[in-house]
């Protein structure tokens, strides 16, 4: 019996995919999609758009953003590009429907605020989708944080490489993704300390470039970022898109937690099969574990079962693009930067 009506607008970003699938696999879910414009530009299931992508999924679609809302879901997952969050977020508010949207929240500071009162005025949710918060091992780490075993953190260390999008291109667009490597990568490890210490971000120091696939992307490709915050904690984070083409994985995600009481170190994406392919000698890596974004879906359907606001919410992803913007204005000015914005209260 479905009791829960998801809409998911846009299959621009890949996330789309794994999105859709497990939408559809769900008890008691109906899913349907739309993404208008989309076009398909091969016949892998990564470069599938609209109605094709939909179709290999075997979930229902319409052509229209309007036909969509006026379905009634109950949900709306927001995966567009970064640059198109804003409208999509406030045509589902003002049809009554609560949201998930992909990261990074906006690329303007305008954007995310009005994102911010348009939920907030219509009376539904908002959650980020951050999904390496819900990895097990992010868990324990809070756990071991909360109970001391740590004593006090001092500095992390973390990394989000990964391999330059090929099949969805307009990451590497500013007009659509707001920047390139320090937008795509920089904000899930800024959700993990927000989820971790509570504190809020002072200031950033940021340096990119673009050496990394040069000719090949209008936005920088790789990047380290310096972020202190409130707590002492002084974080660095290597955001680049420093996997080869021939890389058999998309990239990987590592955290290494400092504090007076022990080390802590984290590569959520690590448990894998090794192995080589007999016809071109490439290396192959087949990852298991649990589902980073079934866990993080089945936290959001709840939250709308219950009408509880799930975390993160709209606020830690205010939080987290003011890290990005002073990111970049960091890289431009060649200084640090204060990280000014909306500071609500944090409850991860």
């Amino acid at each position: 019996m479905t009791d829960l009506k998801i809409a998911v607008m846009s299959f621009a970003h890949t996330h789309a995919i794994g999105y859709l699938a497990a939408l559809a696999a769900m008890p008691g879910v109906e899913v349907r999609g739309s993404d208008p414009g989309g076009v398909s530009t091969g016949s892998s299931i990564v470069e599938l758009r609209g109605a094709d992508l939909a179709a290999a999924l075997g979930v229902d679609y319409v052509e229209s953003y309007d036909e969509l809302l006026a379905w009634g879901p109950d949900a709306v997952v927001v995966t567009s590009e970064n640059a198109r969050h804003r409208e999509l977020v406030e045509a589902a508010a003002a049809a009554g429907a609560h949201v998930l949207c992909e990261k990074p929240l906006a690329t303007t500071w305008e954007d995310g605020i009005a994102m911010r009162d348009a939920v907030e005025a219509a009376g539904v949710m908002l959650m980020v989708a951050f999904p390496v918060r819900f990895a097990s091992a992010f868990g324990k780490l809070r756990a071991a944080h909360e109970s001391g075993a740590l004593g006090q953190l001092f500095s992390v260390r973390g990394a989000n490489n990964g391999m330059l999008p090929l099949t969805r291109s307009w990451f590497t667009e500013p007009e659509l993704s707001g920047g390139g490597a320090l937008v795509d990568h920089v904000v899930h490890i800024a959700d993990l300390l927000e989820g971790l210490m509570g504190s809020a971000p002072v200031s950033v120091t940021a340096v990119a470039n673009r050496t990394l696939h040069a000719g090949r992307a209008s936005a920088e490709t790789a990047g380290l970022v310096t972020i202190t915050y409130e707590n002492g904690v002084v974080a660095g984070i290597d955001c680049s898109w420093s996997k080869p083409d021939t890389s058999p994985v998309w990239g990987g995600l590592t955290l290494d937690v400092a504090g007076t009481g022990g080390t802590v170190s984290l590569d959520f994406f690590g448990p894998a099969a090794h192995g080589l392919a007999a016809e071109t000698g490439l290396p192959i890596e087949s990852r298991y574990g649990a589902d980073l974004d079934e866990a993080m879906l089945r936290t959001f359907l709840d939250a709308v079962r219950t009408g509880e606001q799930p975390q993160p919410d709209v606020h830690v992803g205010l939080r987290t693009l003011s890290i990005v913007l002073a990111a970049q204005e960091s890289v431009a000015s060649g200084k640090t930067v204060a990280v000014v914005g909306e500071h609500a209260p944090v409850d991860a």
